[in-house]
């Protein structure tokens, strides 16, 4: 059988999309350049969740994308001197590792995930 390789594209609907491309790029850091953003390697999760979750924070939201880095702490620090809500909640933090949430311009949830160490 075959299987897929790894996510290929996410494809966001935009009121502006230069400004919401912008604000990525300079916010989280993706280059968006020729559209084509080169990522690192590492692990991805995909997991539907039930439709009457409350985890991506609003009922009309029907997805949320999640961001690997480095060091959440510095990220965090980054982002609320940019003016930019970062909420945190201890229940997050989990074996997987630690994680925080902000909205794009458009109100979008992104988490943002530093995953755990390997032991």
């Amino acid at each position: 059988m075959q299987k897929v390789t790894g996510i290929g594209g996410l494809f966001i609907r935009s009121r502006d999309p230069q400004r919401l491309g912008d604000w990525y790029a300079r916010h989280l850091g993706i280059e968006l350049g020729d559209a084509v953003w080169h990522q690192q390697a590492g692990p991805t999760v995909f997991a539907p969740f039930a439709h009457d979750t409350d985890y991506f924070g609003h009922a009309d939201q029907s997805w949320m994308i999640n961001f690997r880095v480095a060091d959440l702490d510095a990220m965090i620090r980054q982002l609320e001197a940019s003016g930019i809500a970062v909420e945190t909640r201890s229940e997050w933090d989990s074996e997987v590792g630690r994680f925080a949430r902000i909205h794009d311009p458009e109100g979008n949830p992104i988490e943002l995930w530093e995953p755990a160490a390997a032991p």
